[in-house]
């Protein structure tokens, strides 16, 4: 059989046979890496960023402080509290009904849907991230910060090496469940324009009037997404609690 009649016996399966037009999708390949480009730029980007963000924001919650305490609080009750889809409406559609915002530096910014959709991820992310941290800060065992302190560590020396360690140990597996849920909230960039995984998705179904095959593109990107997202956590637990399965050993 030649390359010529293989092609054709494959269009004709999928055309006919297939519930699933594959041969239709393999030639818009080029939009869903597109897509898929736009989805980990906006998830790795709006993660790291977050996660420096939670850090000091964990450490604020941690210690209890009064007052910087109470706005750590504000701001993560306010971003946990609301729709990420809300958030992004309000800061995309919302920010141009103010004149001094569109008179200023932040309109060349907020102007731009990818921006927004960026900015929100990250205040997002962040606020669940820094209560995950706050939480795994707080069960760091209270002998070892009283040992670290009895052999002269400064309070700047023992978060460093004593008390961010075992938080990042113990915040792993739900950190992951955070950088999952951050994978699968992607799709609201779609709403905005954003030509994301579900927007490619979206525009390969409008253009040749299909229900769901583009839907099954975008599951399949999403869960290998996730699949990555799921080893890759499991290869960092597997690092940094080493000592622990040498232990039971």
């Amino acid at each position: 059989m030649s390359f010529a009649d293989l092609t054709a016996a494959l269009k004709e399966i999928s055309e006919t046979w297939s519930p699933f037009d594959f041969m239709l999708a393999a030639k818009h390949v080029d939009l869903f890496l597109l897509g898929l480009r736009n989805t980990i730029l906006l998830l790795v980007g709006s993660l790291c960023l977050a996660s420096l963000l939670a850090i000091p924001l964990a450490a604020v919650r941690a210690a209890r402080t009064p007052i910087f305490n109470t706005c750590v609080l504000a701001y993560t009750y306010l971003f946990r509290g609301t729709p990420l889809l809300v958030q992004v409406y309000m800061l995309y559609y919302g920010a141009a009904q103010f004149a001094f915002v569109r008179d200023s530096f932040l309109w060349t910014v907020l102007r731009e849907p990818w921006w927004c959709a960026f900015i929100c991820m990250i205040l997002c992310s962040g606020a669940y991230i820094t209560e995950v941290f706050r939480g795994a800060i707080e069960a760091v065992p209270r002998g070892e910060i009283e040992a670290a302190k009895a052999c002269g560590m400064s309070e700047a020396k023992l978060f460093r090496r004593i008390t961010l360690p075992n938080a990042f140990r113990s915040a792993l597996p739900a950190y992951a469940n955070e950088v999952i849920f951050s994978a699968h909230a992607t799709v609201i960039a779609s709403t905005i324009t954003i030509v994301d995984i579900l927007g490619a998705a979206k525009h390969f179904n409008n253009k040749y009037y299909l229900a769901f095959d583009g839907f099954i593109i975008a599951a399949g990107l999403y869960m290998l997404i996730v699949y990555a997202i799921t080893r890759g956590f499991r290869f960092w637990e597997g690092k940094w609690h080493r000592h622990l399965s040498r232990v039971h050993a």
